[in-house]
């Protein structure tokens, strides 16, 4: 395994990346991260420990999601069962994602725990009840504090976890492995990473003001509304099949799995 250096407009590579491959297979990326969303959600039904048992399969799912993502590079129709190719290839990989999924778990845990205290849990609540808080809540200075809180134990959180799970699927590392590999990679190419940010804020500022500009020319405010989620979700998707052209530049990919860059 070599890590790899790349300059900063890789960043903007790989968005672009990942929404020419999104529609190159957009049915089935599509409906394999509503699946992938719809996993997350049902396992956080779970009476006590439901939100805890989301979280530790994120990372599986997560790497499902690349796994997706290499298949439509290669011209294939990823199937319903990649979600799960960490545990169907073997017990090994199996405990060690599971193992990585509990370190994120715990990680996201003292991160929200953090933020709770804080301003005795406004913020947490509204994070893990997704509900739009009022808007004198959102001005409020603990609230704020929070906020920031939990964003900045975070951030070094999704460094720690960015490759692994794919460092731990495609190279075979141990999960200690590939957490330390994973954010060195992330801090060798961080301009690269500052560019994947920044454009796909871009994106998300593009989507919302043409879905503003069409609900406009058509006289209807209320249309705004009606698109924004299903369209928000779509860029999600996309932002997911992008994490895999991450991974793939920053590090070299074995025998097994090359592929002509795109």
């Amino acid at each position: 395994m070599k890590l790899k250096v790349v300059p900063a407009r890789t960043g903007a590579l790989w968005v672009k990346l990942g929404i020419q491959t999104f529609f190159k297979q957009p049915l089935a990326l599509a409906g394999l991260f509503f699946m992938f969303m719809a996993i997350m959600t049902v396992a956080s039904l779970v009476p006590w420990i439901g939100f805890m048992l989301a979280m530790t399969f994120l990372p599986a799912a997560t790497l499902g999601l690349m796994a997706a993502t290499r298949e439509a590079t290669q011209g294939r129709f990823p199937m319903p069962v990649i979600l799960v190719a960490a545990f169907r290839a073997g017990k090994s990989e199996a405990r060690a994602m599971l193992t990585l999924g509990g370190l994120y778990s715990l990680g996201f845990l003292v991160a929200i725990g953090a933020s709770w205290l804080v301003d005795d849990g406004d913020f947490a609540r509204v994070y893990l009840g997704g509900s739009m808080p009022e808007r004198e809540v959102l001005l409020e200075g603990n609230f704020q504090s929070a906020m920031w809180v939990f964003i900045g134990l975070h951030m070094p959180l999704s460094l720690l976890f960015w490759h692994a799970p794919a460092l731990v699927h495609w190279h075979g590392l141990t999960p200690a492995k590939s957490l330390f590999f994973s954010i060195v990679a992330c801090l060798r190419n961080f301009w690269a990473f500052v560019v994947f940010g920044l454009s796909w804020i871009g994106v998300l500022m593009l989507l919302v003001l043409a879905i503003t500009l069409v609900a406009t020319l058509l006289g209807s405010p209320a249309l705004a509304g009606d698109l924004m989620l299903p369209l928000l979700m779509v860029m999600v998707s996309m932002f997911f099949t992008s994490l895999y052209f991450s991974f793939r530049d920053c590090f070299e990919l074995p025998d097994d799995i090359v592929e002509i860059k795109s």
